[in-house]
């Protein structure tokens, strides 16, 4: 499965059911791409069958680490992808951001590590984002009041 907007081989996760509110269209599984951080739902739709990845996959964990070898690890990992998904329009996803990033830090997650470590990524062209990754999480922090 590669990104609609890099062409890029995606890293596709299981979404816990609640978790499912706050990723794209509310999908049971959704994808983040490597190349440019795009987060998408996986669906029946022609993109991809989560089923037949699921099959194919076996029960092994996302390759989260390809999207950065910084990148979290387990129940974390997840919520952090998702919570990167609400920054293009962050905004709008205000609560889902608080919610995300609540949980991954709960699961372990330093969010403020792991984004730094993005950003140098951004900064050293491994990773292109559509948007600006650093101003983001700026606004991300000012709406959820924090630094």
């Amino acid at each position: 499965m590669t990104c609609p907007h890099c062409d890029t081989a995606v890293v596709a996760f299981p979404v816990p059911e609640d978790l499912r509110s706050h990723a794209p269209e509310d999908a049971a599984a959704a994808s983040i791409c490597p190349g440019c951080l795009a987060v998408g739902a996986v669906d029946g739709d022609g993109v991809a069958d989560p089923e037949a990845d699921a099959a194919t996959a076996g029960d092994a964990a996302p390759e989260f680490d390809r999207v950065h070898e910084s990148f979290p690890a387990g129940e974390g990992a997840v919520a952090f992808a998702l919570l990167i998904g609400t920054l293009p329009s962050i905004a709008l996803h205000r609560e889902s951001a608080a919610t995300l990033r609540e949980r991954a830090e709960r699961e372990g997650v330093d969010t403020a590590l792991a984004f730094d470590r993005l950003v140098e990524a951004v900064h050293e062209a491994e990773i292109v984002p559509e948007f600006d990754l650093e101003r983001r999480v700026r606004q991300l922090d000012s709406l959820l009041d924090r630094r």
